[in-house]
Order: structure tokens, then sequence, then C-alpha cells
């Protein structure tokens, strides 16, 4: 088993605690709602503590049909959420889990900052390529980019 580390960073207009509350604390019911086109439903199994796990049921005729996602931690006062993707998805049979540690922090004139770090388990010898990494990215900022419309288009979601 291989770990490739990526890090990267996607900027919004919206602040650190409105996209924390969407992206994190209130997602079971923003994705839907955000992303119609791509997300059906997220289910939260357990209580959103530590090791439990969020179901995203995506819509029919996308790649994927879900992912399971398993909570590491989160900090609401630091605007910080780190899980694992851990089934389903693109994980396939070449990939065991992307981690992920994600912190929202303050930019200029209210706006902010994701920084992402993103380690890739690889399952036996398999190298995961650039192009890989970045069709994973892709799809990950599209949903994030369409919450945030999302929230700009909803100015009363997630205050």
């Amino acid at each position: 088993m291989g770990v490739i580390n990526y890090d990267f960073e996607v900027t919004s207009p919206i602040s650190p605690a409105r996209l924390f509350k969407a992206l994190v604390l209130e997602g079971d019911k923003v994705y839907p709602r955000a992303a119609p086109h791509a997300i059906k439903s997220v289910e939260l199994q357990e209580d959103g503590k530590l090791g439990s796990i969020v179901k995203i049921n995506f819509v029919e005729g996308l790649p994927f049909q879900y992912v399971k996602h398993k909570i590491e931690g989160h900090d609401k006062d630091n605007f910080s959420y780190n899980y694992s993707l851990i089934e389903g998805g693109p994980l396939g049979d070449k990939i065991e889990k992307i981690s992920y540690e994600n912190k929202f922090v303050a930019a200029a004139d209210g706006e902010s900052v994701c920084k992402s770090l993103m380690k890739f388990y690889t399952v036996g010898d398999y190298v995961i390529t650039e192009d890989e990494i970045k069709a994973h990215i892709g799809r990950t900022e599209g949903v994030y980019k369409a919450i945030e419309a999302y929230l700009l288009a909803n100015p009363h979601v997630c205050n």
C-alpha cells in the first residue's frame, strides 16, 4: 500500500462559519437542495460524532451510485473537518480509502479559503496518476461550487 498526499485550496465568497455549517453541520439537508442534479440524498448513520458514517446517494446516470464517508473529527470553533471516503465512488479495487483534512479560514472581505489535504491510500503497487487526482478534485469542487451558489442565492440558509 502506498500513500499519496495532495494539497489543494478553493476560495469562496462565503464566510468560513457559513460554509462549515452548510458543508458539515447541515450537509444532509443542504447537499440535495444545492446539487439536485447530482445528489439524491444524504444519510447520517449513527449520531454524527466521531466514527459515524455519512452515505451520499447520487442520482441515476452518474458514474457512481453512492459514497460513504467516515467522520474522523471536526472542530466547530476552528472550522475544521476530517473524514475518510471508505466505500463507493472512485475507490474501486485500486484505492483503499481517501482521507481529507479540511480547514475553512477567513480571507479578505468576509471570504474564505478551504485548505484541504487529501491522502490517497492505494492498494498494492498501484500508483494513482495526476489525472485521476485532478478528476477526483474536479468532482469534489463541482459539489462545493454548487453549494456555494446555493448559499449565495439563499442568504437566509445556514446563518
